[in-house]
């Protein structure tokens, strides 16, 4: 639900199905539904002039209907509520909406000229704010545009490069949209590798062609043009395999990104430019060194004996070399990372938060519960199953927001005062033993103490240590303040823990009750751990007879944490299954490569098993440079991964060491992977019989 100005269809090109968008959100108490809710909540009926309850605050006549946004939108409204509702003095009311320029619940967008230049609108942000943020502000207090900073987004930018606190919904992020761009074109160039090897691996079979067509006067630009047109062709099918695969594979893919893709809006005019770049780009890239290497055979040795003149060509061989280097040294990368992510997940997964979140729950709060709280609770309680019962504002695993000022103790003749800001959470006599925070000095909020309702303040140890405090001891029974309003005394100080994700550091928390006791948002369940279907049913029972209109719906705090890390489990699959077919190629074309290896030293073999080599002799013989080019691979590799995972590891407040042995394990398996490859040739040539290779000589 979003509350909207009237001229947001003026700004936005919404379709609007029903009511007149001029008018729709004029009136307070005006709301216009998407056309999947009014088909949820009307059926079949006309839902114009037909109200709604909202959350049992106040009833909205519906005045309008709107096509569902599609989902690549900026942001997706269900219901849209006339902004001028704010206004009425039981909702918010006209003077905090004029003078509360504190306050970041509202996003303002701006439709600007054509042409228009926004940054000479935010050279007037500044005056701006010294002008109305002054308000009730002492004199001596800084002027605001230097401490605050207002700036404008381009709104086509912001779900990609925008990470601001406040977004209006979760964005993605333009460095995962090139970190896997980058893995596509590398696993791209493996495949192009493969061509080239593969091209030259079977250039035996048309050297006699080559000589033919060289005798019969073709020009090397002619055979040149052929071959790179094969490369083309080969490619264009490709590409067009490609995309029938696509199609096919969309709801997998939907899967593992979690994005909603559809046909329509993958294979557009900009997809088919890019298919017609990157076809033309890849076809000339693989075949041009096959072009040149089998159009420079000469056509005498070629004819006359019926071989390749290749020994000779080092450069061939080294480049050869080169090419299966890369190969072996993008895929160690990749088992790396891959590795290294599943290696901080569980870091993530099993890393003590400070608080136990296992069978605990939360429920919406509603302000209807306020004065039949007790009651509520009570008959929660009454079922074994169910341990402890609590309200907040915010919950574990909830973003830290709300941060109102700095707080102030009075020590005999000191004022201390923090450094930063603390984050303030409302919390009730039960919010710690619902989660089982323990306490590092002092008390919780007690029911025997009337006073703590409006007086008593809880910190947590690394708010103690920014107001000055080394022991928990010394900050319990100190008068406090906090954001110039609130005062009273600290009665406890609890342990650190991470009320966010693991990408942040502990951050200076205050608790303290609300004035009035209805400030609350969240309602978190402690259930006993025996019988968790027992208990769901008993808190679904109470929930119903307490508030039956408004809908049950219960979240277990274990999976909201895991739900923190959703965008790191996607990208682990996705590194697994990038490396599975990064290496999968990479095999194919050390396969080629140990072909054409064998085929060149067939002779040689021959030989030596006539003077007694044993087959774990040749095998030897063919791997040892395979193996020799892996471990070179490694080399490179090791410290790319290790440069690309530290920076990744950055982004956690709380992370894992780098572990050696992963890279060896990647090391390994490369290894493993090329020796069962080549083995297979090497062997296989080994076994050949020696008259075979021989008889011609």
């Amino acid at each position: 639900m979003f509350l909207a100005e009237e001229n947001l269809f003026k700004v936005f090109t919404i379709p609007v199905l029903k009511g007149n968008p001029d008018r729709a959100l004029v009136d307070p108490f005006s709301v216009m539904l998407s056309d999947e809710m009014a088909e949820k909540y009307f059926g079949t009926e006309d839902p114009l002039d037909k109200e709604l309850q909202v959350d049992g605050q106040f009833a909205a006549k519906v005045s309008g209907v709107f096509k569902k946004f599609p989902a690549n939108s900026h942001f997706h409204p269900d219901f849209l509520v006339s902004f001028s509702t704010l206004r009425d003095t039981n909702i918010y009311g006209e003077e905090g909406l004029r003078t509360n320029w504190g306050n970041n619940s509202f996003s303002t967008y701006l439709l600007l000229p054509k042409n228009y230049d926004p940054k000479r609108m935010e050279a007037q942000f500044p005056a701006f704010l010294d002008r109305h943020m002054t308000g009730d502000m002492p004199p001596e207090m800084p002027k605001p545009s230097t401490w605050t900073k207002l700036f404008l987004n381009k709104m086509t930018d912001i779900h990609l490069h925008s990470h601001l606190d406040t977004e209006i919904e979760p964005n993605g992020d333009i460095q995962r949209v090139y970190i896997f761009g980058a893995i596509a074109v590398l696993i791209l160039l493996i495949a192009a590798i493969n061509y080239m090897n593969l091209s030259t691996a079977r250039s035996a079979t048309r050297a006699r062609e080559i000589g033919i067509r060289k005798v019969a006067g073709a020009q090397q630009r002619e055979l040149i043009g052929q071959f790179l047109s094969e490369s083309l062709l080969m490619t264009l099918l490709a590409m067009v395999l490609a995309v029938g695969l696509t199609g096919l594979a969309l709801p997998v893919l939907e899967g593992l990104t979690g994005k909603n893709l559809t046909i329509q809006s993958i294979f557009n005019g900009r997809f088919l430019l890019l298919a017609i770049g990157v076809t033309a780009v890849v076809g000339l890239l693989s075949g041009v060194y096959p072009a040149v290497f089998m159009a420079s055979f000469q056509p005498i040795a070629v004819l006359k004996g019926g071989g390749l003149p290749l020994r000779g060509s080092g450069g061939n061989v080294s480049l050869r070399k080169v090419l299966v280097v890369g190969q072996f040294a993008i895929s160690i990368i990749l088992i790396s990372c891959t590795g290294i992510v599943f290696q901080q997940l569980n870091y993530m997964q099993e890393k003590s938060l400070g608080f136990d979140k296992e069978q605990v729950i939360t429920l919406p709060y509603y302000s209807i519960l306020g004065a039949r709280w007790e009651a509520f609770r009570q008959e929660m309680r009454a079922n074994p199953s169910v341990k402890e019962v609590g309200r907040s504002l915010l919950v574990p695993s909830n973003r830290l927001l709300n941060s109102s000022g700095t707080a102030k103790v009075q020590m005999g003749d000191t004022l201390l005062n923090s450094s930063e800001s603390l984050y303030q959470v409302y919390a009730d006599h039960d919010f710690f033993p619902a989660y089982g925070i323990p306490f590092a000095a002092g008390r919780n909020f007690s029911r025997d103490f009337k006073t703590d309702d409006s007086t008593a303040f809880i910190i947590n140890e690394t708010a103690m240590r920014m107001i000055g405090w080394q022991n928990p001891a010394e900050a319990i029974g100190r008068p406090f303040e906090y954001e110039g309003r609130h005062s009273g005394r600290l009665i406890g100080v609890v342990k650190d823990f991470n009320f966010e994700s693991l990408h942040e550091r502990v951050k200076p928390i205050v608790f303290y009750m609300p004035t009035g006791g209805n400030n609350f948002t969240h309602i978190s369940l402690k259930l006993s751990g025996n019988n968790i279907p027992t208990a769901l049913s008993h808190v679904e029972k109470i929930w119903r007879q307490f508030i039956p209109d408004f809908p049950y719906q219960y979240t277990f705090v274990d999976e909201s944490f895991g739900q923190l890390y959703e965008a790191e489990q996607r990208q682990g699959r996705l590194f697994t299954l990038f490396s599975g077919v990064a290496i999968f190629i990479a095999s194919l074309g050390l396969f080629g490569l140990a072909a054409f290896a064998t085929a060149q030293r067939v002779k040689e073999i021959g030989i030596r098993k006539v003077l007694g080599a044993s087959v774990g002799n040749i095998v030897t013989l063919i791997s040892k440079d395979f193996v020799w080019l892996v471990l070179i691979a490694s080399v490179i590799a090791v410290p790319v991964a290790w440069y690309a995972m530290s920076n990744w590891l950055e982004d956690f407040a709380y992370r894992i060491q780098l572990p050696w042995w992963m890279f060896a394990l990647a090391v390994s398996l490369a290894l493993a992977i090329a020796l069962l490859t080549v083995s297979f040739q090497a062997v296989r040539a080994a076994v050949a019989n020696p008259v075979e290779s021989l008889k011609t000589e």
